[in-house]
């Protein structure tokens, strides 16, 4: 049996982390992170740029899928609306896979905190704390399962992930 791991999350939750510890804690594990698909320059979201998104998604996850020796295949992508997760859920292949669909969620203080730091340290610009921390609540719609990182390490999380098997 394969597991999907399909991990959201609004940015600065520490996504990108929790799954680089994840598939190395899992046996035979790839990883693909989401933004990895349309790293442009100018970032541009348009229908257009949104589609191809998906489609380089769900190209990558069907081919990890398909390989014998991956048992276990993570993903992480800002997915704060349903759809984004049913969207690509329904063109991958999935027989044979469970699939996990974890939210990895913050309190408002803790993500102020964690993207505060990565602004000071230039990594992000200032304008993602309001859109990130606007994104909070829509997690809690979501049919995933809700991992608080407010007070635990990328190395808790991906712990927790790992006991959901």
């Amino acid at each position: 049996m394969k597991h999907l791991y399909m991990i959201g999350g609004t940015m600065g939750v520490g996504k990108t982390t929790t799954c680089k510890i994840l598939k190395d804690k899992l046996d035979n594990a790839v990883f693909l992170d989401g933004d990895w698909c349309w790293d442009s320059s100018p970032f541009q979201v348009t229908e257009e740029t949104k589609a191809m998104v998906i489609d380089n998604i769900c190209y990558l996850l069907n081919n990890f899928l398909r390989v014998s020796t991956y048992e276990n295949i993570i993903f992480c992508w800002v997915m704060h609306e349903q759809s984004i997760i049913d969207s690509i859920l329904s063109r991958l292949i999935l027989e044979g896979t469970k699939v996990h669909n974890i939210s990895l969620v913050a309190n408002e203080n803790a993500l102020r905190a964690r993207l505060g730091r990565d602004v000071a340290n230039g990594i992000r610009k200032a304008d993602v704390i309001e859109r990130s921390t606007g994104r909070i609540h829509m997690y809690d719609k979501l049919d995933t399962v809700k991992i608080d990182v407010s007070d635990i390490t990328a190395e808790e999380a991906a712990v927790r992930i790992q006991l959901l098997k």
